[in-house]
């Protein structure tokens, strides 16, 4: 069965803790992520070379989306922006990468045609995150394998935009086969929302994963 198939229909798990969290070590991603397959996530979303090898090591046969989040001064994309960000995703084993694919300039002007191709040409899936339908059109285009709504409301154009983006998820629906639903996912009821607005999958990360921020939330009604 292709990634794509055993990912269809599932809960892609976004294991990702705050850069300053004790849990933020490749030993203890790769206990998270086996935690999430344990209990039935189809798949794994997961930052940085060195955790996506701890959890390619523990999890060899699970599919796995890697990305690169690095700060390019005077660019606004950050997730996986660079041909060379790819190459990273793709030395530590992932199966697919996600990459930025709005219309705003990256550094070394790569445009998503460049970052597809150079997804493809190190065998991996390509994972257009998006902001608007123009994206996703964009990413089809270029031959991404998979359009997501990661960076709705994420980018100047569409900031305060409510979440999940279930509108724009319907949009991306339209113009692609597999349309994953990320961002803003807190409850069963809103994974059941995105599912029946057509999505391929669904991305759940904070709500699941992100310890520090799950706490501070209980913290704040003392």
């Amino acid at each position: 069965m292709s990634v794509l198939e055993r990912l269809r229909g599932g809960l892609i798990v976004s294991v990702q803790p705050e850069p300053a969290s004790v849990l933020n070590t490749p030993e203890t991603i790769a206990l998270l992520a086996r935690c999430a397959v344990a209990n039935g996530a189809a798949g794994l979303r997961v930052e940085g070379s060195l955790r996506i090898a701890a959890v390619r090591a523990a999890l060899p046969d699970v599919p796995l989306i890697g990305i690169v989040k690095r700060a390019h001064p005077g660019f606004a994309p950050y997730i996986t922006s660079t041909p060379e960000e790819i190459a990273e995703v793709a030395a530590a084993g992932a199966d697919v990468v996600a990459f930025d694919a709005t219309a705003r300039p990256r550094a070394g002007e790569s445009s998503v045609a460049d970052l597809v191709a150079a997804a493809h040409e190190r065998g991996l899936i390509a994972m257009g995150d998006c902001s608007e339908a123009a994206d996703a059109a964009a990413a089809t285009a270029a031959g991404a394998e998979i359009v997501a709504t990661t960076l709705a409301g994420y980018t100047a154009a569409t900031q305060g935009l409510d979440q999940p983006a279930l509108e724009l998820l319907a949009a991306l629906v339209t113009r692609h086969p597999f349309a994953v639903c990320e961002g803003g996912i807190a409850t069963p009821q809103q994974a059941r929302a995105a599912f029946e607005a057509g999505a391929s999958a669904i991305v759940v990360g904070t709500a699941i994963t992100n310890v520090d921020a799950l706490v501070r939330r209980f913290v704040l009604f003392l």
